[in-house]
């Protein structure tokens, strides 16, 4: 996934001419001031913190919010994604660094909102997002790993779900986290340079 914060459509879509097909956007407004530029061609997540009162600005258009973090956010998502008439494709997000300055559930409660989820007949849960500490070692790859695992081993006591990604990695430990079984990476400066926050 080639993430945009602060990157001009025109960047974007020259990405996109060369093969990139997965957008990862951060920020509601930010994504509403550009989305009409992008090339229609590439996929839009929505992978940043959501509040629940923007949720309407972006329920036509992302193909997936990786960024469910409570059961009240999710079951606006699922209000008003029965409102546009189609099913999101969401993941959890975990805090697996247990951070006080980002989002994300304490991984011990991830059964519990999984399976709440089922109750909401609008949303497909296909699995969990984190972003691990800066310099983190191996051992919390690994932990998100297992729990990527369990949620896939809760098997028939999901029957919305199609548990199939673990989105874990950005520019500077991808590496990492595709040794320890990520399935979809997030990077942006890597691909985009250091960010212009003046576009």
């Amino acid at each position: 996934m080639a993430v945009t914060k602060t990157v001009s459509p025109e960047r974007i879509n020259f990405a996109v001419g060369k093969g990139v097909t997965l957008l990862g956007e951060n920020r509601v407004q930010e994504y509403l001031s550009k989305k009409d530029s992008y090339d229609s061609s590439a996929e839009v997540h929505f992978i940043g913190h959501l509040q629940t009162n923007k949720v309407k600005y972006i329920i036509d258009s992302v193909s997936m919010i990786q960024s469910v973090d409570s059961l009240k956010l999710a079951r606006e998502i699922d209000r008003l994604a029965a409102k546009a008439g189609r099913i999101m494709d969401i993941l959890i997000e975990i805090n697996i660094g247990e951070e006080e300055t980002k989002s994300g559930i304490d991984s011990g409660a991830m059964k519990e909102l999984a399976t709440e989820i089922q109750s909401l007949e609008n949303l497909r849960l296909r699995g969990l997002m984190a972003i691990p500490p800066i310099g983190a070692d191996e051992s919390v790859f690994e932990e998100m790993h297992g729990l990527y695992e369990e949620l896939k081993g809760m098997g028939g006591g999901l029957p919305r779900a199609a548990i199939d990604t673990l989105s874990m990695g950005m520019s500077g430990d991808y590496e990492l986290a595709i040794k320890h079984g990520s399935n979809l990476v997030r990077i942006g400066s890597a691909l985009f340079g250091a960010r212009n926050y003046n576009i």
